[in-house]
């Protein structure tokens, strides 16, 4: 007996030593629901008043991961949201600071968008990002806020002894340059170093408990999260959020979605010019190719459009969902993961990028040139919007001669300066929006740069959309000064969207055209070479232990905001009929794969937010021993439900909800029901919680099908 005891401890050791032999770190995951309102707000990201939120497809998640060595500590944090704006991590940092003082600070919080499309707006603060919303939305800011504190409390809490790798692999078919000519400026010597006109290329960052538990993994593949279009009315993470649910569920096996212990990032990099819309633009009229140049179809940029690879855009959702995570989970189990060591470091810095002027040496053209960043403005080629989610009027993509009746719309709100115009040339400026700052700042000048490195894996976290050949620069920069001050080897990985957005940054060389990104790089033409000498400074100072100052910090204008979206005035229900009543009931009999609902009398979504709940669930009932009970099997986070509301009578304030459940494969049969919870409005004040049952419908096992084989003999399947 002793003998064996003594075999099973020296087994154990043996297998934990690998472990043991990797440097240690202490790590901790959070998740938390950050849902902004369901009802009402328009989605940011395509500037389309029109798309105004109608329910809930896929629930916002905040992820925090926490990085420490026992001296340094880093969070980094992906949330499902279009964009972080400074107020949004000022905010975050205030709160963080009365819980935990000095611990989680400006240095070393990193809090990166995923960039969905199809999240509710209104709280970046700058006018310019929040006028198509009607202003700005404290519900959604707030919602937000304290989604993300929750995720980092979250990890907080969970902090334990583990270690950390790293893994990278090759994914095709997931993503296409949406602004091809535009690369296609870039120089030919520089091209032939990449394969593909993206990057191809996942890199997988792996938490492990130090008893081999898995805790974690971000991922960071560049790809616009514009699966879901513009016509979509639904609260939705699109595809990258719903990889993130795919790759939980798999780890989680009986949690409800973020819910589980195994925490899974779907983090935005490079993505400026990434599409997932793989099958490309074409018209819509006639299906032919667009102007590959102006992405217009004779003349009209509304009709070219790219989609795919699904037939709508919520199979083309999916698909690119179950490829990220099919990759993902590959280098997850591959066994080929290298170690993460070293120290952890980060430094940051904030920086005016109108305050920018230099001279640098161009090897291309070996000559001397100054670099200048300018004042923000807007291009003409921006209000043609993308492939991914077309303008509006005649604008068209690669605009760099400007129009008459459109500088008279612009000259009537405010005329750019000619040093402006000669800043941003050949962009032809449709919104000055530097000179603009009535009644508030449009659009920021004071930026936010940090680089961290956990061990020998470099973050740079970025306050934009750098287009692919902009990030493979930036991440050259970085890389060649890491080693050229003997850091070790390993990824650099850049982290889009973070701390601040400045909208889109592109090389000089695809400014030139114009297109959309182009239009969008708001610090005129050298907006990318800022970057590169800035992270390098950051880059040397990581490396030389070198204190920068902080930098100006940007002015806080939450109290200058304004909002034109009146607030909710009262619901109301028909007189024989109380709130959660059920006025369409789901069918009796359903089986795997059939679409089941039921209508509630509602109230409005914006009355309370849910966060951590769920507006519909789906419960099934079971029997244990002497009790009956309803146990929920899919909340409004699930892929398979849709939760859909709308205004019945705007004037009496009724509403109704629908609730929807596609039954998926593994459904156990039974008896099922829908829930609703919301809360009303009272007419006279005061809002109050109401909860509605459908009644019961039984889940039945599919039937046999039957199928001729060779000899035409009937057997089932």
């Amino acid at each position: 007996m002793k003998s064996s005891l003594h075999l099973g401890a020296a087994w154990f050791l043996a297998a934990l030593a690998p472990i043991l032999a990797q440097q240690q770190y202490n790590v901790g995951v959070g998740i938390a629901d950050c849902t902004g309102p369901a009802g009402e707000i328009t989605f940011m990201g395509y500037a389309r008043l029109e798309q105004k939120g109608a329910g809930i497809h896929l629930r916002q998640f905040s992820r925090a991961f926490i990085f420490d060595d026992g001296e340094s500590r880093v969070v980094f944090i992906s949330v499902d949201v279009a964009m972080i704006s400074y107020g949004i991590r000022k905010e975050v940092l205030e709160r963080l600071q009365k819980k935990y003082r000095k611990l989680y600070n400006d240095q070393n919080v990193i809090i990166s968008a995923t960039h969905t499309h199809s999240a509710p707006g209104g709280y970046n603060q700058y006018l310019f990002y929040d006028i198509s919303v009607l202003g700005f939305m404290s519900q959604t800011f707030n919602g937000l806020v304290n989604g993300i504190v929750r995720s980092v409390d979250r990890a907080h809490a969970d902090l334990s002894p583990g270690y950390v790798t790293w893994s990278q692999g090759l994914l095709l078919d997931a993503n296409i340059n949406r602004s091809p000519t535009a690369y296609l400026k870039n120089p030919d010597e520089e091209r032939a170093s990449y394969k593909y006109d993206v990057d191809k290329i996942m890199t997988q960052l792996k938490i492990t408990r130090l008893d081999g538990t898995p805790a974690g993994v971000i991922n960071w593949f560049p790809v616009h999260p514009t699966s879901m279009n513009n016509t979509n009315t639904l609260v939705s993470s699109d595809n990258v959020g719903y990889a993130s649910v795919l790759f939980e569920q798999q780890m989680n096996k009986d949690s409800l979605i973020g819910k589980g212990k195994f925490v899974a990032a779907f983090s935005s990099t490079n993505l400026g010019d990434v599409s997932p819309n793989i099958q490309g633009p074409h018209c819509l009229d006639n299906g032919d190719p667009c102007d590959m140049y102006s992405s217009t179809c004779d003349g009209a940029n509304v009709l070219c459009v790219a989609s795919g690879p699904g037939n709508d855009i919520f199979e083309s959702t999916k698909i690119i969902a179950e490829r990220l995570n099919a990759k993902a989970m590959e280098l997850f189990t591959s066994g080929n993961n290298e170690s993460v060591s070293g120290k952890i470091q980060i430094v940051h810095q904030y920086v005016d990028m109108t305050k920018q002027n230099f001279t640098i040496y161009d090897n291309y053209t070996m000559k001397n040139f100054t670099v200048r960043g300018c004042l923000p403005a807007m291009g003409y080629s921006f209000a043609a919007g993308t492939t991914d989610g077309p303008g509006a009027f005649s604008f068209s993509q690669g605009m760099t001669s400007p129009n008459d009746l459109w500088n008279a719309v612009r000259d009537f709100i405010v005329t750019p300066s000619d040093d402006q115009r000669r800043c941003h040339r050949p962009k032809p400026i449709l919104f000055p929006t530097g000179e603009m700052q009535y009644p508030f700042p449009w659009q920021p000048k004071i930026v936010s740069t940090s680089l961290a490195m956990i061990g020998n894996f470099a973050i740079i976290p970025v306050p934009g959309e750098f287009t692919t050949m902009a990030g493979r620069r930036l991440r050259k920069t970085v890389r060649d000064t890491l080693t050229e001050y003997n850091a070790p080897p390993g990824p650099v990985v850049i982290a889009g969207l973070s701390n601040t957005y400045s909208s889109y940054i592109v090389t000089p060389e695809e400014y030139e055209l114009q297109r959309y990104e182009a239009a969008s790089t708001i610090y005129g033409p050298h907006t990318l070479t800022i970057y590169q000498r800035q992270y390098k400074k950051l880059a040397i100072a990581l490396m030389t232990n070198t204190n920068l100052r902080p930098g100006r910090v940007p002015a806080d204008i939450k109290e200058q905001t304004v909002t034109l979206l009146p607030p909710v005035i009262f619901d109301s229900t028909p007189w024989d009929k109380d709130y959660g009543t059920v006025v369409r009931q789901p069918k009796s009999v359903a089986t795997i794969g059939d679409k089941v609902t039921a209508t509630f009398i509602s109230g409005h979504p914006r009355n309370h937010l849910l966060q951590e709940e769920s507006f519909m669930t789906v419960e099934k009932r079971v029997q244990r021993e002497n009790t009956t009970f309803w146990q929920i099997v899919a909340t409004d986070a699930n892929w398979e439900t849709k939760f859909h509301w709308y205004r019945t009578s705007f004037l009496k304030g009724m509403s109704e909800a629908r609730t929807e459940w596609i039954i998926p494969e593994g459904t156990e049969p039974g008896v099922y029901r829908f829930s609703h919870k919301g809360h009303a409005k009272l007419v006279f004040g005061g809002i109050s919680s109401y909860r509605g049952h459908s009644r019961p419908f039984q889940v039945v096992t599919p039937p046999k099908q039957f199928s001729l084989n060779r000899s035409k003999r009937l057997f089932y399947q």
